[in-house]
């Protein structure tokens, strides 16, 4: 199969036996996974073929293991102003069961860190940040709130699993096994519940660009969960989906992983995250940087881009225009879903228009591209 690579997913000199392992490892390892290290934790990067796996959430139903994921809980009166010094996106705009997607930076505007802020209460948030981010993000967090009156921070990550159901058929299968109607909750939006009786919230979330869920569940109850799904989703052709397809579908939309198209060394600008920038809330850290760096305009842009030649490019490949290096690729694969071989790339911000023609220096060859709209795939999340 064309771009049958996994993706960049283990860092190099990780020590393997310190491996964090999720509440589904033993579930993986039974269903035949193929497992790597990636962030810090042991996961799944396929079960029977990353393409296969695209082509199961993209025509029926897929469930992803994300317990690896972080979660930070704070409440108290000094909730909402924690949050607002800490995040670029208004806070304050969130009802109760709504959700909104941030970012936090350093005060150059450069990102510690994407994340989701729930609003689980009137005086009660919880945050979902990046698995490999997990220490560094808490450190971030309750050290830059130390100041802020009447606020409780707790770290949640541990004893919180986190199952992904994404695709067409998520709806029908979730609604099977939920205790309240799913159909009603919005996208961007999460409730209570119960699913398969097991306690969990619901949320209307996903990194696919399909219609789908994420559930999140006691950590000890998570096994039981992704069972009764995979159960009661036979008909539908659920099946287990590993992080190899996870991210041909989220490099499909053009949504940004953090370590790859967005780290430290990059700002929200150019990053094309200013949506989520909002300085007129106040002030929060990196929002002078970043009212600088939009002032004066970025020098360079996330965008995608097509290959035109048959060929794969990686991260960190070099991005030329007339043999001079222009930029640099943060994601690349085939796109199962597109045909196509596809990427991310930051390059010059007068080179960024759609239909420049460029190249991607790979093995020392100069292979044909060109800067496409994105997302490379329709999203078909259910917006209402």
């Amino acid at each position: 199969m064309p771009g049958q690579a996994a993706p960049r997913l283990a860092p190099e000199g990780l020590n393997a036996t310190a491996l964090k392992r999720t509440p589904l490892h033993q579930a993986h390892v039974k269903a035949g996974a193929r497992m790597v290290p990636f962030g810090g934790w042991d996961m799944p990067v396929q079960y029977t073929g990353i393409v296969e796996e695209h082509r199961a959430v993209r025509s029926a139903v897929g469930l992803f293991d994300v317990s690896h994921m972080g979660e930070f809980e704070v409440e108290g009166p000094g909730a909402l102003a924690a949050l607002q010094h800490l995040t670029t996106n208004d806070v304050a705009a969130l009802h109760v069961g709504q959700i909104q997607y941030s970012v936090l930076c350093y005060p150059n505007g450069t990102i510690v860190d994407d994340l989701t802020v729930y609003r689980v209460g009137d005086d009660r948030y919880m945050l979902t940040v990046n698995a490999g981010n997990i220490d560094k993000d808490w450190a971030w967090v309750t050290e830059h709130t130390r100041d802020v009156k009447d606020v409780r921070w707790r770290n949640a990550s541990e004893g919180t699993g986190l199952i992904a159901v994404q695709g067409p058929k998520a709806e029908a299968l979730v609604g099977r096994l939920a205790d309240r109607d799913v159909t009603a909750l919005g996208y961007y939006r999460f409730a209570r519940g119960s699913v398969a009786d097991v306690p969990a919230l619901i949320s209307r979330t996903g990194y696919t660009g399909e219609d789908g869920f994420e559930l999140y569940a006691p950590a000890d109850r998570t096994e039981k969960l992704w069972t009764e799904l995979l159960a009661a989703g036979r008909a539908d052709g659920a099946a287990p989906i590993g992080l190899g397809a996870r991210d041909t579908l989220r490099l499909e939309m053009k949504y940004a992983l953090y370590g790859n198209d967005v780290d430290e060394t990059t700002n929200a600008l150019e990053a094309g995250l200013g949506w989520v920038v909002k300085p007129a809330k106040g002030d929060f850290i990196g929002r002078e940087a970043l009212e600088k760096i939009r002032a004066e305009g970025v020098q360079r842009k996330l965008v995608g881009l097509e290959m035109t030649e048959r060929a794969v490019a990686r991260h960190g490949y070099p991005v030329q225009r007339d043999g001079r290096e222009i930029g640099i690729v943060t994601s690349g694969s085939y796109g199962p879903s597109v045909d196509k071989y596809i990427a991310m790339a930051y390059v010059e911000t007068t080179l960024a228009d759609i239909g420049t023609e460029l190249a991607v220096e790979i093995r020392g060859q100069a292979k044909a591209a060109r800067v496409v709209k994105t997302p490379f795939h329709p999203s078909r999340v259910k917006k209402a």
